[in-house]
């Protein structure tokens, strides 16, 4: 009975600490999983954020970007640093995690237009506060996501004791799942939050909602994380491999700085001259790291166009068409990897292997540098044909007219070198293109020289001439207008929003409507209405035109005419499925197997110092897109393009010969030979010593005795 008791007692305890040890995997896979929600959901509208809120252009806004993401993979070097070095890994998540809070919370407080919009416009009045705490908010996230980067898995690592393999194993799994999971709903969610309409004077994209779901995700994360305090396995700070690695480096280059004479001999790799301070198996772990990160150099060049994604392709979808899948497209990537990883693994890699060919790491990081190429060629053809649709725009020296008969007769009209006729209630379909002032004629009637501002689009009503819209109207909305020639004043409104009352023979202002069916409603001052309906795309413009024969009835559709001013968006979407599924296919081939080959190289000891290198190609690569993209100064995008794809295809033919000449080691079996080598070493180390002691007792005993000699012969 007694024995029974100690059983029972037994597994009770083991049971109490499974119940234990799944309470700690669920508090840091629920923070992990919080965190990156928060991250990927608010860089999904980063960029548009940049483009329609801090009305930046596609330049300025894809420079900003890509130095945010740089900055997000430099940190986490400084956070493994805090956290081996002083703080440990708890207190490092945490401290961190508070900034990381502060920041998002800035960027959604920023993001509030209703702050400085004093006059009510729907317009911030001064977008200097804006800009400045969004990029405060923007480094506050960068050092903090970075900084916990490398902490959390490995603090989950540090719960499981070294019999627990294969429940650290399961939590890994979990782990990672997490993070897919965290950024396949952020991606779906955060876009559909923006699109939401909110604000206090005026209904706009809410971008504060965007940025406020992935800041209050954030506040639980860090509660969730610090709930578990009290049960969390906390090492102390032992000291960063990082650093060590860097000192030996440094000091073997002092040292062979110092004996640089001809007279001294040669070692057989530089690194040998750390033997005086660093043991031989520190030295040889070393070496192999190096060898590693010389092969990182290309790899940046990858980056550069991976990370494009969330800048320069998202730009380009916003001047195509998103019916259907316009919020479905940010998800295109993470759904991709979670069906691509599986596919490479269980059908792809044992097809090659089936055919007999040596499909090694090395040459699968090349295969998935060239699909990343290939990808820019597939989204520079899909450029091409939207700039094909795209309206030609007027330059600062340009101006562009076009023409609308408001007279109840047909005219001739010579406009410049131009010359056309108008029927009555027409207008041009295409715009004329001037550099200087030009003549207009209308029939046989005095000429009047028409004096335009540069850069401007204008349409001349036979009446009088009112300016025009001179870019794509934003975020797929349509820009629509109309021209009163009614003989009284008119109120029309489009679900919330009005054009106002449009007195006779004028034009209202354009107001933008969102794509899909709008319904217009049209009153006189005497209450008799009418309304019509017109179905529109993304991105068009138009001029509705009332005649003066107008009727406010039932059916007053048929009476209005209308003229385009900038075609909707024709080119789908779905085009872009192409480039991300080369992208994603090449993310699968490159990063997967990059990892992997990293860890199989590197020394047991200094896979964190290789996982370090690997973070540092990725902000490598995107501060190559502010480089390239301020360099190159290309006047079209698709050159931009094929430029990327042209310099990856160049970097991975330089890497292919790299690989060519890399030898695979196996840092297990020599850190094994050199743990053999080392007790013959220490061995012939305590033998020195022991023969050092012996002379210096020697020579210490004679000394003695001199001097004794000394003493007798002067008292003699």
């Amino acid at each position: 009975m007694k024995n029974f008791g100690i059983f029972q007692c037994t597994d009770s305890f083991k049971m109490q600490r499974e119940r234990k040890k799944n309470l700690l995997i669920f508090f840091i896979v629920v923070n992990e999983f919080c965190e990156r929600f928060s991250y990927y959901g608010m860089r999904a509208v980063l960029v548009l954020y940049f483009k329609y809120f801090l009305k930046w252009d596609d330049d300025f806004s894809t420079t900003i970007y890509h130095t945010f993401v740089a900055l997000c993979y430099l940190s986490p070097i400084l956070g493994a640093i805090i956290a081996d070095s002083w703080l440990g890994k708890f207190k490092t998540i945490v401290y961190l995690s508070i900034v990381y809070t502060a920041g998002q919370v800035i960027m959604a407080v920023g993001a509030i237009n209703d702050i400085t919009d004093g006059n009510k416009d729907g317009t911030p009045d001064n977008m200097t506060f804006h800009i400045a705490l969004s990029m405060v908010g923007l480094l506050l996230i960068a050092l903090g996501t970075g900084g916990i980067k490398p902490c959390v898995a490995a603090f989950g690592g540090d719960q499981f004791n070294e019999d627990q393999e294969k429940q650290r194993s399961t939590f890994f799994s979990i782990f990672y799942l997490s993070i897919n999971a965290g950024s396949l709903l952020s991606t779906i969610i955060t876009p559909i939050l923006r699109a939401q309409k909110c604000g206090i004077h005026t209904q706009q994209q809410c971008y504060p909602l965007a940025f406020g779901v992935p800041a209050a995700l954030m506040v639980v994360s860090l509660i969730v994380f610090i709930v578990g305090s009290g049960m969390y396995n906390k090492t102390a700070p032992s000291g960063n491999i990082m650093v060590k690695v860097c000192k030996c480096i440094f000091f073997a280059i002092m040292n062979r700085f110092h004996n640089r004479s001809s007279q001294i001999p040669k070692r057989e790799h530089w690194l040998d001259w750390a033997e005086e301070k660093y043991d031989k198996l520190l030295i040889a772990q070393v070496k192999m790291v190096l060898k590693v990160l010389f092969l990182y150099i290309p790899l940046p060049m990858f980056w550069a166009l991976f990370d494009q994604q969330g800048s320069r392709w998202t730009l380009q979808a916003t001047t195509m068409d998103g019916n259907f899948v316009s919020f479905l497209l940010s998800t295109v990537n993470p759904i991709l990897i979670l069906i691509m990883v599986p596919v490479m693994d269980f059908i792809i890699y044992p097809l090659i292997s089936k055919c007999k060919l040596n499909f090694t790491p090395l040459r699968k990081i090349t295969v998935g540098m060239f699909l990343a190429g290939l990808a820019f060629v597939a989204a520079a053809l899909v450029q091409l044909q939207i700039d094909a649709t795209l309206p030609d725009f007027p330059s600062s020296t340009e101006q562009q007219a076009k023409f609308i008969n408001m007279v109840n007769r047909s005219i001739d009209i010579t406009a410049g070198k131009y010359a056309f006729q108008l029927q009555t209630l027409q207008g041009n379909e295409e715009y004329y293109t001037y550099n200087l002032p030009f003549d207009l004629t209308i029939d046989s009637g005095p000429t009047e020289t028409i004096r335009l501002p540069g850069g401007t689009r204008n349409t001349i009503v036979i009446v009088e001439e009112f300016g025009d819209v001179v870019a794509k109207p934003e975020e797929g909305a349509n820009a629509i207008r109309f021209f009163n020639g009614f003989g009284m004043t008119l109120n029309i409104t489009v679900g919330e929003e009005g054009f106002g009352n449009i007195v006779s023979k004028n034009m209202s202002t354009y107001v933008d409507v969102p794509q899909g069916t709008a319904e217009f409603v049209i009153k006189n001052a005497a209450g008799s209405t009418c309304a019509f309906k017109r179905e529109f795309g993304f991105g068009s413009s138009y001029t509705f035109i009332i005649p003066p024969t107008f009727i406010l009835e039932e059916n007053c559709e048929e009476h209005i005419k209308e003229v385009e001013d900038i075609k909707a968006n024709s080119i789908h979407m779905a085009w872009q499925i192409p480039q991300y599924f080369l992208m994603t296919s090449g993310e699968v081939v490159f990063s997967v197997t990059g990892l992997e080959f990293s860890y199989s190289q590197a020394p047991s000891n200094m896979k964190a110092v290789l996982q370090a290198g690997w973070l540092l190609t990725v902000a490598v690569g995107n501060i190559i897109v502010l480089i390239v993209a301020e360099a190159a100064t290309l006047p079209d995008q698709w050159a931009e393009y094929v430029l990327f794809a042209a310099l990856l295809v160049l970097v991975c033919i330089i890497f292919a010969i790299m690989a060519y000449f890399y030898t695979y080691i196996d840092p297990v079996q020599i850190e094994a030979d050199f743990a053999n080598l080392e007790p013959e070493d220490e061995k012939k180390k305590n033998l020195e010593m022991t023969k050092k002691d012996m002379v210096e007792n020697h020579d210490e005993k004679k000394r003695r005795s001199s001097n004794e000699g000394k003493i007798v012969q002067t008292n003699f």
